[in-house]
């Protein structure tokens, strides 16, 4: 039987033992059917993960007992940062999930000018809780130990204009069908200086010509997949699943 993995959002130290809280207690017990004296792994996203035991539990109340810790998997050698265009229904939770999966080590939704998804206020705020839970579940699937942060959503010309976010990037690439350099050429001829990679990938429709060429003036690279066009949550990871295979630690 598989031993489960479970993130915590507290300090971890071996030798310790903690309470959880009503929630994290309820997952335990309801939803991953733990008992007491069984294994689980536990992590915080502050580096590596620790053996752990249920102690005691309830559907309200938990007690766990951490044991050794251990480095568990490391991080992938690149660093990716996704930007991607919003999409519609459950297409962003499941985008989330895969690209968490194929390492993605941020992610920012943008409004682009084709984008029909509207987040403002206290639904924004839910929605990004929600796209945080999903890349802590896909962690804990994928024995990732290190948690992707989602940020707020923003306009595609203020990520692309501000000062911190795209410039501190090695290499910063948009996704084109019409671009005239290839994504894995792209990323070859850059192998040796780069540690770091901001992808933008618009929604259904893509980016219009002229953010596209906002981007490019921005020193931003247009790059292509090849000769299919592929949908709104296919593309980025397709271009993830490369960037790993070339440049990380995907065999």
């Amino acid at each position: 039987m598989r031993v489960p993995r479970v993130y915590l959002d507290q300090p971890l130290h071996s030798g310790a033992e903690l309470a959880l809280d009503k929630a994290a207690a309820h997952y335990l017990v309801s939803v991953l059917r733990l008992r007491a004296d069984d294994a689980l792994i536990v992590f915080n996203g502050s580096g590596g993960e620790y053996a752990a035991q249920l102690q005691s539990a309830t559907h309200k109340r938990a007690t766990i007992s951490i044991g050794k810790h251990r480095a568990g998997v490391a991080p992938s050698p690149v660093r990716m940062v996704l930007a991607i265009g919003l999409s519609r229904g459950e297409r962003m939770d499941w985008l989330i999930q895969k690209a968490v999966e194929l390492g993605a080590n941020e992610i920012i939704p943008l409004f682009t000018e084709r984008c029909e998804v509207k987040l403002k206020g206290e639904r924004a705020l839910k929605k990004l809780g929600h796209w945080q839970q999903i890349a802590i579940s896909a962690c804990e699937q994928s024995q990732r130990n290190d948690v992707p942060c989602i940020k707020p959503t923003q306009l595609l010309c203020e990520f692309l204009t501000a000062s911190a976010a795209p410039s501190s990037a090695d290499l910063r690439l948009i996704l084109d069908p019409r671009a005239e350099h290839s994504l894995s050429r792209t990323l070859m001829s850059n192998a040796s200086s780069t540690h770091t990679i901001v992808l933008l990938s618009g929604p259904e429709g893509g980016f219009s010509d002229g953010e596209v060429q906002l981007a490019r003036q921005q020193g931003v690279i247009a790059v292509g997949l090849g000769p299919r066009v592929l949908r709104t949550e296919t593309a980025p990871l397709a271009a993830l699943a490369i960037v790993q295979a070339l440049l990380g630690d995907m065999a």
